[in-house]
């Protein structure tokens, strides 16, 4: 873990910005919860338990600039709120998401499934593709 500290202190250092003691506790946070897909709430209440004296507009303008910088990615789940996952590599495309309706699981799907999709785009229409979001809603294996 820190490693990948060391690596969000850089970018953050790169891009003008300090890491500032709640911008770590933020992080960590995030880095022990690499699994989930947290709100900026959710990120707020676990980290208050490291760095009591946050708020939680500090919470948001922290996410604000670890979006701005690249370390993180947003998600939007069609659940109401925006969810943030770390995003240490520059040069992937968001993973796909599988959101079961009855559970509300989050399963990471890891590979690419759309590179020959967007060669064709790219050639049929002259257009970069930058990156995507695919999102499949059904029922995870315990719902179904």
């Amino acid at each position: 873990m820190n490693r990948k500290i060391d690596l969000l202190k850089q970018k953050l250092q790169d891009t003008g910005f300090k890491i500032t003691p709640q911008r770590r506790a933020i992080i960590e946070v995030l880095l022990k919860n690499d699994s989930k897909h947290l709100s900026s709430e959710e990120i707020y209440d676990l980290v208050k338990d490291i760095c009591p004296e946050i708020g939680i507009a500090t919470v948001y303008r922290s996410m604000q600039v670890l979006d701005e910088v690249g370390v993180i990615s947003k998600l939007n789940l069609d659940d109401g709120c925006i969810r943030y996952e770390i995003n240490l590599n520059e040069n992937s495309h968001h993973h796909h998401h599988l959101i079961c309706k009855k559970c509300s699981r989050i399963i990471e799907v890891e590979e690419d499934l759309l590179e020959e999709i967007e060669s064709s785009i790219e050639k049929m229409y002259g257009f970069k593709v930058l990156d995507h979001d695919v999102k499949f809603y059904g029922l995870c294996k315990n719902c179904k």
